[in-house]
C-alpha cells in the first residue's frame, strides 16, 4: 500500500490496527474494567476516540450538554463525556464494531488529503493550527488511551515504532517548559530523558531558564545532573497523570531532582 500524503495519517492507521487487534477478544468484563483515567472504562476510552473521528467524519454528534462529573477538570474533559456517556450503555462488541465502521471511513478520508489540505487552518485543542498538526496530536491521544486500556486489562504492547515514536516526540516537546517550571532545576542542571527505544533527549537550565539541548548533542551527555530512564508508556501515563501510571522510572544521578521531576511530569488537560 503507498504510503499517504502524511507519515501522521500511516501513524494513525497503525495505531487504529493495534486498538483493534487488542480489542477483538476482550471480554465484557474486560471492556467494563476500570482504567486509571479517573471515571473511564476500557470502553469509555474506544467510545472516547470514536466520538472524536466521527465528527471529524461529519457525523452528528450525540444530544447531550456538557456538564462537570466528579473527574473533570475543564470545558473540554466535560464535552468529552457526551460521546462517552452516549455509549455507555452498549457492549463492547457494539462498539467495537463501531469503531471498526469509523476508522474505515476516516481511513479513506484522510488518504484522499493533499499538501494543500494538510496546510489548511483549524482549530484543535491547544489552538490555533493546520491540520498536520492535528494529525500528530491524534496519533498521540489515540497511542495515549491504547496505552490505557493494555494496562488495565494487563495486555503490554505497541511500545515502539512509527506511531509510539511520533506519539513521544510530540509529548517530549513539552518537558523543557515543563521540567523548567515545576521541578526548581537550579541553574547548570542538566536532565537526560531516555524513553524507550523512541527518544533520547536532554533539557539544561540556563539563567534561569530551561531549554532543550541540541539534538545531535544530547546523545553525548555522559553524565547529566540526573538521567530518567523509562518505557514509553510509562512516559505516556507519567504525563497523562494516570493513576495506575508504573513505578518503573531509573533515576540516576541526583535522585532527589529525578523523583521531584517524575512527580511533576503530568500536564495533559
Amino acid at each position: 500500500m503507498a504510503a499517504s500524503a502524511s507519515p501522521s495519517i500511516d501513524n494513525l492507521e497503525r495505531t487504529w490496527r493495534s486498538l483493534v487487534d487488542l480489542c477483538a477478544d476482550l471480554s465484557e468484563d474486560e471492556w467494563k474494567r476500570p482504567t486509571g483515567c479517573p471515571g473511564w472504562s476500557v470502553q469509555d476510552h474506544v467510545s472516547h476516540l470514536i466520538d472524536y473521528e466521527s465528527r471529524a467524519l461529519g457525523r452528528p454528534g450525540p444530544d447531550g450538554e456538557a456538564r462537570p462529573y466528579p473527574h473533570t477538570k475543564n470545558a473540554l474533559g466535560e464535552g468529552n463525556e457526551i460521546g462517552v456517556e452516549h455509549r455507555r450503555g452498549r457492549s463492547g462488541g457494539e462498539v467495537l464494531a463501531e469503531l471498526r465502521d469509523v476508522t474505515a471511513a476516516r481511513s479513506a478520508q484522510l488518504g484522499a488529503l493533499t499538501a494543500d489540505d494538510l496546510a489548511a487552518e483549524t482549530v484543535t485543542p491547544v489552538g490555533p493550527a493546520v491540520v498536520a498538526d492535528m494529525l500528530r496530536l491524534r496519533v498521540m491521544d489515540t497511542w495515549s488511551h491504547e496505552q490505557d486500556i493494555r494496562r488495565a486489562v494487563g495486555r503490554p504492547g505497541h511500545e515502539s515504532g512509527p506511531a509510539v515514536e511520533e506519539s513521544v516526540t510530540y509529548l517530549a516537546q513539552f518537558l523543557p517548559a515543563v521540567v523548567g517550571k515545576r521541578a526548581g532545576l537550579p541553574d547548570g542542571a542538566v536532565v537526560a530523558f531516555e524513553i524507550g527505544d523512541v527518544h533520547r533527549g536532554a533539557i539544561e537550565m540556563v539563567d534561569g531558564r530551561a531549554r532543550p539541548v541540541d539534538a545531535g548533542a544530547a546523545a553525548d551527555v555522559a553524565a547529566p545532573t540526573v538521567r530518567l530512564t523509562m518505557p514509553a508508556s510509562t512516559f505516556g501515563a507519567l504525563v497523562g497523570g494516570r493513576s495506575d501510571a508504573p513505578d518503573d522510572v531509573v533515576v540516576d544521578g541526583d535522585t532527589e531532582l529525578g523523583r521531584r521531576i517524575v512527580g511533576v511530569l503530568a500536564f495533559l488537560p
